[in-house]
């Protein structure tokens, strides 16, 4: 998934497949009819288009032929960006005409820092409550309007994700932080340029919760029958010649 350059990252996502590769022995193959539903929904429709988020979001799935393996992210990714099947087809949202794009050439370098992903429940949030950031009834606790560029915060929510030098700014330790579910929660709360913002907790969950299933694949344990997370997830960043793209990807 991909979004406005200006504001934050938000991941993409590759659904495993077959077909052949070349760079790294990889080879992917698009996969335009891979559906996302969490996108579609009416209400999350209409939800990203009041938080200015509406058309500036994309997933895509690309199919790929061998088993993942961690330590060879550098090479996967890499060979993700030169694939022939996927430089025509990959979306970006251009800087200068604020539309969408193929990537169009092939890069010549990335970066690609693992992003953790290991958050199974919402119950994750539940220390906004806790800590009074939101009130019982779900609503979220107003403040004083201050500024962190380019966000007005009017409220302890986002007091909370924006400002480190806020009382309440720890009960998300930096490793929370990083995690992809926290990742999706803060770019939807903070939304685009023109965002209205939500007097409740309760559409930014729920939001964020249908994206996070759309993205990430869980198993059942063969062993311990115990429901665990086989989605890596990358935060990339991508040159083509001068010109800079950043991404999300999920293998």
């Amino acid at each position: 998934m991909e979004t406005a350059p200006q504001r934050r990252r938000s991941p993409s996502s590759m659904a495993a497949s077959g077909e052949s590769g070349h760079l790294g022995g990889f080879y992917f193959r698009f996969l335009p009819q891979r559906p996302f539903p969490s996108l579609s929904a009416p209400e999350t429709t209409v939800r990203l288009r009041q938080w200015s988020m509406l058309g500036r979001l994309k997933a895509q799935a690309f199919g790929f032929d061998q088993t993942f393996q961690a330590h060879r992210k550098d090479d996967f990714v890499l060979a993700f960006f030169k694939d022939p099947n996927v430089i025509p087809n990959l979306k970006l949202l251009s800087d200068f005409s604020g539309q969408w794009i193929t990537l169009g050439t092939e890069v010549q370098k990335i970066e690609a820092t693992s992003v953790p992903c290991t958050q199974l429940s919402m119950s994750f949030f539940n220390r906004l409550y806790e800590e009074d950031i939101v009130r019982d009834s779900g609503h979220i606790v107003k403040c004083l309007d201050s500024f962190c560029d380019p966000f007005m915060v009017s409220d302890e929510l986002r007091k909370v994700l924006l400002l480190e030098d806020s009382e309440k700014y720890e009960i998300f330790s930096q490793a929370d932080r990083d995690e992809f579910l926290f990742c999706l929660f803060k770019h939807l709360c903070l939304g685009g340029s023109l965002c209205q913002y939500e007097d409740m907790l309760k559409p930014y969950l729920e939001t964020a919760k249908l994206l996070y299933k759309d993205l990430v694949s869980v198993r059942k344990h063969p062993q311990t029958k115990k429901i665990e997370i086989t989605s890596s997830v990358f935060k990339v960043t991508a040159y083509a010649q001068l010109h800079e793209f950043r991404k999300g990807r999920e293998a």
